[in-house]
């Protein structure tokens, strides 16, 4: 959704909690998952392994939002991505009051039948628009999920119906916790999903806004297979004083070989969602920084806006580039739209940007997917290109694009040199406002098998873009549309397409 307003040292390495706590499993360990989390799994890529059903009706549905809040008629909270495992357990996020208290449930994927739910106790950061609330799967089915005071809960076995062990780990010590939890819970808070890797680690950026036992300050946090916590602050990441914390609800990424591990942060403070900052990296293991690249608008030079109303997260291409989306300033030169930087894995910038990214993840389609595209990369990405109307020159010629990262064009609306169109769409329905609706997908579901694209709208509909085509071959009216921040598309181990509008998730496809 368009705008609507405008001791800093590697720290503490201690023990959170005994091994047995935390059996996260290894690399060798056979995986129970299909949908990880956001994006899939931690490079973000969103790909699926199994091809997505016929968009032919929904199969049920399931509120996830008991008290929704819109202001000016629009839906300004983030939602956590559905996770899904290999048995077809639907694990979702479900928000119980207006103050923002948090479920986690476990979903029959056949039917949508409520298995299992666990309550948290997190309490999002000081914020504009609502956080996201963002759990992960890991291999073994232990659902981890963002606790009070910066711990981290879990759930075991998360295709198993009703009962099952559950926890709690705080990456500073239970221990330190336990002494005085009133004091972390109103000052420490968990600020970005959870990201967990291959090999068992949990990542997360927290937010610190006040003294705490610990003496913790704002930085990304890890906790490893054994149970063992460490976290590096945002100014040692970025080198730079005045960088405050890790964005908001910028999911933190891991390369390929999982050595490294990339996040955003800014100088952002309370509910001013508006500031400037840095992509970083680091080890995975140490959390020593490695590369840290500020963010500059790459038509104007100056700093970019790394805002915390975005969800923008680093995508981590096949060859290990470095994708993060950021807005444009001075605003609204690019419409609204912003930009999507590409670095190399060493965050030196490399190439043209895309010519949107504001608020956007991009999704990695295998060039094979695109029989019409003649070029060279062997991979293209899945972008939002939306061009709000009333914005700058904006048409509202709402598109969703795929772009190739190493060829080029002169963008129309801000005649800057931009990542080269493979194929646009802009087949959704008319929007009051003028043009079409928006797009509203943070995060789109790509189907090698299928050679398809699912992707959420703001007309309140779904669609199958084929890449065969190239056009919007099927949809669903989910819902009679709203505008809303964006969410994400999802592929089950079935092949049912799930998609969350208007505060509800749906899973579409063909009756059994």
């Amino acid at each position: 959704m368009k705008q609507s307003k405008q001791s800093s040292a590697l720290a503490l390495l201690v023990t959170a909690a005994a091994a047995a706590l935390c059996p996260t499993g290894s690399r060798a360990q056979v995986s129970t998952r299909t949908w990880y989390g956001y994006g899939r799994g931690p490079q973000h890529q969103a790909q699926s392994r199994v091809g997505g059903q016929a968009l032919a009706s929904i199969l049920w549905q399931k509120q996830i939002d008991l008290s929704v809040t819109s202001g000016s008629g629009e839906l300004l909270i983030h939602y956590g991505s559905v996770m899904i495992t290999h048995q077809n357990t639907v694990v979702t996020p479900i928000k119980t009051t207006s103050a923002g208290d948090f479920e986690v449930e476990g979903l029959a994927g056949a039917t949508g039948a409520t298995q299992w739910t666990v309550t948290s106790d997190w309490v999002p950061p000081p914020h504009d628009w609502y956080p996201v609330f963002g759990p992960v799967l890991a291999p073994n089915g232990r659902v981890y999920y963002p606790g009070a005071g910066g711990t981290v809960q879990y759930r075991d076995r998360a295709d198993q119906p009703n009962t099952a062990p559950t926890g709690r780990i705080a990456f500073f010590g239970n221990a330190a916790y336990a002494a005085d939890p009133t004091d972390f819970n109103n000052n420490v808070f968990i600020n970005t999903p959870l990201t967990l890797d291959s090999a068992g680690d949990l990542y997360f950026g927290f937010e610190v806004t006040g003294t705490n036992p610990a003496n913790l300050v704002s930085g990304l946090a890890r906790i490893a297979p054994d149970g063992r916590g460490s976290y590096v602050s945002a100014v040692t990441l970025s080198g730079d004083t005045s960088m405050t914390k890790t964005q908001d609800n910028c999911t933190p990424a891991v390369s390929l070989d999982g050595r490294t591990v990339y996040v955003a942060v800014n100088n952002t403070t309370g509910t001013n969602a508006w500031g400037n900052g840095y992509i970083c990296s680091c080890d995975s293991v140490t959390l020593a920084p490695i590369h840290h690249t500020y963010l500059l608008d790459p038509k104007s030079g100056d700093a970019g806006i790394v805002i915390d109303d975005s969800t923008a997260s680093p995508l981590i291409g096949p060859d290990g580039d470095v994708y993060i989306g950021i807005l444009e300033n001075p605003f609204p030169e690019n419409n609204d739209r912003g930009w999507l930087i590409h670095l190399d894995a060493n965050l030196t910038l490399k190439g043209a940007p895309g010519a949107f990214g504001w608020d956007d993840t991009p999704s990695i389609v295998p060039s094979t997917m695109v029989p019409a595209y003649k070029g060279t990369s062997s991979y293209l990405l899945m972008c939002k290109y939306n061009n709000y109307v009333g914005i700058g020159t904006g048409n509202g010629d709402d598109k969703i694009a795929v772009l190739d990262p190493n060829a080029t064009e002169t963008d129309p609306v801000s005649g800057w040199t931009t990542m080269n169109e493979v194929m646009t769409d802009d087949q959704q329905l008319p929007s009051p406002a003028g043009g079409v609706h928006e797009w509203c997908i943070n995060s789109a579901a790509i189907d090698p098998v299928t050679k398809a694209i699912f992707a959420n709208c703001e007309d309140g509909h779904i669609y199958r873009w084929d890449m065969t085509t190239g056009t919007l071959t099927q949809t669903i009216g989910l819902t009679s549309g709203i505008g809303e921040a964006y969410t994400c598309t999802v592929i089950g181990p079935d092949g049912k397409v799930y998609a969350l509008n208007d505060a509800i998730l749906f899973a579409c496809g063909t009756a059994p």
